[in-house]
């Protein structure tokens, strides 16, 4: 696994030890245990002796997509660091004397782009920005391994919901206080997903047979004003104060449009091939995250 100490990464390790696996971590730094091997992302290195024997391989490391303004050395990063580590990782791998059966390679639903009410399935076209160039090369990267017989899984990622890091973290903390609000005009979709479904689609696209983009996002997406209204109505707290786009422009700057973009995204590969939502309801979803 790859991207072990990030919000999903370091929960899904979690989930997978507490099943049975043996999980080995991919670390930059010299390795703390039995359970890590380095790589070199960027460098294109990794200890192959580490991975003889991995089964399937998880790999969602890559820079924060929210975690800094968009300086344009920052959009490289973000770019760079899931183009090369996927190169590096892939290389790896179909270099083993017997490679992974399976390989979940992070994508996202940025892909997309800004696409207002259409209903956005795996067989939506990409749409435009900066986010869909990165997750066009992202996707493009793991190629190599479909062609040497792995099953290759890209989960698109949604806007995931978690009590504690990521993106509805701040969120919380507003709601919490009763200053939380629409963002923009608060029309816009937003295609949630709790932790713990995100965790287990995971888990079923590694057992499974799926392969290629795979939308992983709640069945039940939502516009903005209402996501936020569930939240603040499960503390029992109003959502009235908007955040305007221009200001959202001013503190987050390129970012923003992310924020305030539309995407009505369709989970249909999960939906047919059997899975099932803890949290498919946005309600059911509010009531989680706030722990009501």
């Amino acid at each position: 696994m790859t991207g072990s100490h990030g919000l999903i990464g370091s929960a899904l390790a979690d989930r997978l030890t507490a099943r049975g696996d043996e999980v080995v971590k991919l670390v930059r730094t010299a390795p703390s245990g039995p359970d890590e091997i380095q790589w070199d992302p960027a460098g294109g290195s990794v200890d192959l002796a580490g991975l003889k024997g991995v089964e399937g391989v998880v790999h969602l490391a890559g820079a924060g997509v929210g975690d800094h303004r968009w300086t344009a050395s920052y959009k490289r990063e973000i770019r760079d660091s899931r183009a090369l580590g996927t190169r590096t990782l892939v290389r790896a791998l179909t270099a083993l004397d017997t490679p992974p059966r399976v390989l979940v390679s992070g994508s996202a639903i940025g892909y997309y782009g800004e696409r207002g009410d259409e209903i956005l399935t795996e067989q939506s076209g990409p749409g435009q920005g900066f986010l869909t160039d990165v997750v066009e090369v992202w996707e493009a990267e793991a190629a190599p391994a479909a062609d040497a017989g792995i099953r290759v899984v890209h989960p698109r990622t949604g806007l995931v919901m978690a009590r504690k890091g990521g993106a509805f973290q701040q969120l919380l903390l507003l709601a919490r206080l009763g200053l939380a609000g629409p963002l923009g005009s608060g029309r816009q979709w937003w295609s949630w997903v709790t932790l713990p479904d995100t965790l287990a689609a995971l888990e079923f696209m590694l057992d499974g047979d799926l392969s290629g983009p795979v939308n992983m996002v709640g069945p039940e997406p939502a516009r903005n004003r209402d996501v936020i209204k569930a939240v603040a109505g499960a503390l029992h707290r109003p959502a009235l104060v908007p955040a305007p786009g221009f200001a959202l422009r001013i503190v987050l700057g390129e970012f923003a449009a992310e924020i305030t973009g539309s995407q009505r995204v369709d989970p249909g590969k999960l939906r047919t091939s059997g899975f099932r939502w803890e949290h498919d309801t946005l309600t059911k979803a509010a009531a989680w995250i706030t722990g009501h």
